[in-house]
């Protein structure tokens, strides 16, 4: 054999056969900043203290203090794909802690490489270290909305008597997405009252004699709902409907310590619904009273309200549902002009 020809040249690029150098491993590692920093999980805390190297594109990431206080060596850096799957060579495991972005550049750059077939590609895992706990988003918003009050020329001089008129009309649209059945509008209308809560409990904070802030309020309703519901958090027990309704009216009356079952009705409420509120307070109390017999429209839309509250229907609406009747009657009325 020629000394000079290919078969005689030395090819160290190739391995001999079962030494190839495995292509080790890449773990991304996702946080959530809705949770404490440091708040991780097991498998999270195995993954970091087993790795080779850690990496963080970003110097100023929450979960670095802590990392480091566990004694875990972070090297901030931004590698691009080649020069990770570079790094894991040889069995090699780096752990990447990825930003607020989740690093897309990174694992682009990762699937290119994959769909060439010409690299022999690092394990991948994505594991989450922190999740986000139902309701979550709801600091998102109480954090928006610190800033807004903060920052924007309208929303910081907003008061409550001023913003009451929105929460109204609020409420009204949410009532119109039920009705409608119409579930993307839904959504919408009730995250639309929501931030009302958070904006008035925002504005709340600020007063000088009695401040109180959105987790108040939230702790208040927590309370009033665990302390109404002994069936549920105590030893009391409801099977029906109506056994719930009756402790819940029982331990309103104990908390309220009301003399009348008409105190707690806002009069400003449509009039049909607060003839119907009435009537059932009256109802449930085991009140006979008799209405008042006096002629006119008004008394004959109480006899209306209180005949549909006892039963069971809704006057405010049924008044509606029979309106938008009413609405598209006109509508096909002038459509049938216009032709």
């Amino acid at each position: 054999m020629n000394a000079n020809s290919p078969e005689a040249s030395p090819r160290p690029e190739q391995a001999a056969p079962g030494t190839a150098a495995a292509p080790g491993r890449i773990v991304l590692l996702t946080t959530s900043h809705r949770v404490a920093p440091g708040l991780l999980s097991w498998p999270a805390w195995q993954a970091l203290h087993a790795a080779d190297q850690v990496l963080c594109a970003d110097g100023t990431h929450p979960q670095l203090p802590y990392l480091r206080e566990a004694g875990i060596t972070v090297d901030e850096a931004s590698p691009a794909a080649q020069e990770l799957v570079d790094a894991c060579a040889g069995g090699r495991t780096v752990v990447v802690v990825a930003t607020g972005q989740g690093e897309p550049a990174l694992t682009d750059g990762l699937a290119r490489l994959a769909g060439t077939g010409r690299v022999d590609m690092p394990e991948l895992e994505l594991l989450p270290a922190s999740y986000d706990l139902p309701g979550a988003r709801l600091l998102d918003l109480v954090q928006v909305m610190d800033r807004i009050r903060a920052e924007c020329p309208w929303s910081s001089r907003q008061t409550h008597k001023g913003l009451a008129k929105y929460g109204i009309e609020e409420a009204y649209e949410l009532v119109e997405a039920i009705e409608e059945g119409d579930r993307d509008e839904l959504r919408e209308e009730l995250g639309d009252v929501l931030l009302q809560v958070v904006f008035h409990a925002r504005i709340a904070e600020e007063d000088l004699e009695a401040p109180f802030s959105i987790d108040d309020v939230a702790g208040g309703i927590v309370a009033k709902l665990i302390h109404r519901h002994p069936h549920v958090f105590g030893d009391e027990t409801a099977t029906t409907p109506e056994e719930v309704k009756e402790h819940w009216l029982r331990t309103k009356a104990v908390e309220k310590q009301r003399t009348s079952v008409t105190e707690g009705i806002p009069v400003g409420q449509p009039g049909l619904a607060l003839a119907a509120k009435l009537a059932s307070r009256a109802r449930t109390a085991n009140l006979d009273i008799p209405l008042p017999s006096v002629e006119g429209i008004g008394y004959d839309l109480l006899a209306l309200a209180v005949r549909a509250e006892s039963e069971g229907v809704d006057p405010e609406a049924a008044l509606r549902a029979a309106a938008r009747a009413y609405r598209d009657a006109i509508r096909e009325t002038e459509g049938g002009d216009r032709a």
